[in-house]
């Protein structure tokens, strides 16, 4: 059993820095090795266990602390929420969080009501009590978003993210889409974190009309050289796929979830990949 302390404060922060900082690059067993890998998970309430969900989890969190993004006073904003920790973890710092998620009606249409992929409100959000209630409930706010049309009112954040989620928008071109139309909720100079589904099989076939689309390197490489010619800043991409044991594992249908960094989808292998991205500007602190 892990025991939390209650004021984020009180962290030795000293162990989430490296010397690097994040890039935009595929999940890989030797973060699970690292002190801040392993002191995320530890204020997650986790153990490190190689799967791919908690590296999306720990990669955004890092991401955003490398960037100055957590913070008392900074203003976040996350797509397609469902129930995941991440808004606790950020208000624990003192962040202002607006968690959205698809119209619970399309949501539950879609299937998303299982497995805890589907928000219906804010009370879902701190249910690991990563966040002292009261702060959750002044810090913590909850709106339904479509990502496909963002309202032109979400504006002004200094960070957002999502977690393995514009995949699901219907085709890889609304994935484009939505990674340029995300940069207007944010202030000049802030990051954007989101992890997505990475083909790693190949780089020519590839899911492209479905539930879930899968994007191939190329694919990656056309919309980072599109936000880049509109002049933002995207974290240099490393496709490198790790040499540990774990990154060679392949989770076949039906999946085990044992090792799950890299998992078989229909024909394809795939895993998670991370990007990070700057809107053009300057940061205002």
């Amino acid at each position: 059993m892990i025991e939390l302390k209650p004021d984020a404060r009180q962290w030795n922060t000293s162990l989430i820095y490296d010397h690097s900082n994040r890039r935009s690059e595929l999940c890989k067993a030797k973060d699970y090795y690292a002190d801040w890998f392993k002191h995320w998970c530890n204020r997650l309430g986790e153990i490190p266990n190689f799967h791919r969900k908690q590296w999306e989890f720990v990669f955004v969190i890092q991401a955003l602390w490398e960037r100055g993004c957590i913070a008392t006073g900074k203003k976040g904003l996350v797509f397609a929420v469902g129930t995941e920790p991440l808004p606790a973890i950020f208000a624990s710092f003192g962040c202002s969080i607006l968690a959205t998620d698809i119209f619970p009606d399309k949501g539950m249409e879609m299937g998303w009501d299982n497995g805890n992929q589907l928000c219906f409100g804010v009370e879902a959000l701190n249910t690991r009590q990563l966040c002292a209630q009261k702060d959750f409930n002044k810090l913590v706010t909850y709106r339904p978003v479509d990502m496909n049309d963002i309202p032109d009112d979400l504006v002004d954040f200094d960070f957002n993210w999502s977690s393995c989620s514009f995949e699901h928008l219907g085709t890889l071109e609304k994935g484009f889409a939505f990674l340029k139309n995300q940069l207007k909720t944010l202030k000049p100079g802030g990051w954007a974190v989101h992890t997505t589904e990475y083909n790693v099989s190949s780089n020519d076939e590839t899911q492209e009309n479905n539930n879930t689309v899968i994007y191939r390197q190329r694919d990656i490489e056309y919309i980072v050289n599109e936000l880049q010619k509109e002049g933002h800043f995207v974290e240099e991409l490393d496709f490198s796929m790790g040499g540990l044991p774990e990154d060679y594992a392949v989770d076949t249908e039906p999946h085990q979830q044992k090792i799950h960094l890299k998992l078989q989808v229909d024909k394809y292998v795939v895993t998670s990949v991370g990007l990070i991205i700057q809107k053009k500007g300057t940061a205002v602190s």
